[in-house]
C-alpha cells in the first residue's frame, strides 16, 4: 500500500495531503480483500512525534498489515523520486525508528521497514550510515531510497546487514534491475510501487481517446468473464448457493 497510490486515488500528489486515518481506512480495505498475500503499508513519517509513530505502527498492525514503512523525511513528506525533499536529523530519524520498534516489541505483530531519503540531501555515505543505525536499533528491513547507480546499490547491500528493499520505480532515479539481479546483489524485497498505476493510466488514456474518436476499445479489454472473476463474483455465487433455501 503506497502513499503515492493512495494519494492518487484521492486525486492528490504524494505530498502528505492524506492523513493517518485515511491511510488506515485504506489499509483495512486492502487487507480485507487479500487472503494469503502479505501487505506492506506506507506509514510515511509516522504522522507526528515518536508517540504518533507508535500509534501508526499499532494501528497498521491491528489492520492486519505485515509491515509498516517509517521514513526520515521532514513533514510534509513527498515521493522519494521528486524534487523538494528534506530529511530530519540523524538523531531524530533514529528516535522515529526506535519508537516504531518499541511499538512492535510491545505486542504489535508487524515488521518495521526503516527508510532513509538522505541520499538526495546528504549523499550516499550518510544514507548508508542511517540504514546501519536503523538496523542496529532493531528495524527488520532497511530501505535506502533513490540510489542513483548500481555501485551505490551494491554498497548499500554490502555495507548494511539484514534484509533490504529495492524500490523499482520506472523512469525514476534508480536503475531498474531484474529480480534475479537484485537478489544476487543482496536485496531481499523488490517493490514496484507505480508499475500498475502507470500501466493503468496509460490504458485508460488510450481507451478514453478511442472512445472520444468513436473507435472500438477491443484489444484493450479483457473478457467480461475475467472482470467478474477478478472482482470476486465466482466466490460470491458459491456462497450464495451454499445458503440457498
Amino acid at each position: 500500500m503506497t502513499g503515492f497510490g493512495v494519494s492518487a486515488t484521492h486525486g492528490f500528489p504524494d505530498t502528505q495531503l492524506i492523513s493517518y486515518e485515511e491511510m488506515l481506512r485504506r489499509a483495512t480495505l486492502i487487507v480485507s480483500a487479500l487472503s494469503e498475500v502479505p501487505c506492506i503499508g506506507d506509514g510515511d513519517t509516522g504522522y507526528g512525534t515518536p508517540v504518533n509513530v507508535k500509534r501508526t505502527v499499532k494501528g497498521y498492525a491491528q489492520a492486519g498489515l505485515a509491515a509498516v514503512m517509517i521514513e526520515d523525511q521532514v513533514s510534509p513528506k513527498r515521493c522519494g523520486h521528486t524534487k523538494g525533499k528534506d530529511v530530519v536529523s540523524k538523531d531524530e530519524a533514529c528516535v522515529r525508528i526506535k519508537a516504531a520498534c518499541d511499538a512492535r516489541d510491545e505486542g504489535s505483530d508487524i515488521l518495521i521497514l526503516a527508510r532513509t531519503d538522505a541520499r538526495a540531501v546528504f549523499g550516499v555515505d550518510e544514507a548508508i550510515d542511517r540504514c546501519k543505525k536503523f538496523n542496529e536499533i532493531g528495524a527488520d528491513i532497511t530501505f535506502l531510497e533513490a540510489p542513483e547507480n548500481v555501485e551505490e546499490m551494491r554498497r548499500f547491500c554490502s555495507e548494511v546487514p539484514g534484509y533490504k528493499l529495492a524500490n523499482m520505480l520506472e523512469h525514476g532515479k534508480t536503475p531498474i534491475l531484474s529480480p534475479k539481479e537484485l537478489g544476487e546483489m543482496g536485496y531481499t524485497i523488490a517493490a514496484y510501487p507505480l508499475t500498475l498505476l502507470s500501466a493503468s493510466i496509460n490504458s485508460m488514456q488510450l481507451a478514453l481517446q478511442r472512445l472520444k474518436e468513436g473507435e472500438s476499445c477491443e484489444g484493450l479489454l479483457v473478457p467480461f468473464k475475467e472482470v467478474q472473476r477478478v472482482v470476486g463474483f465466482p466466490e460470491y455465487y458459491m456462497e450464495e448457493e451454499r445458503y440457498k433455501i
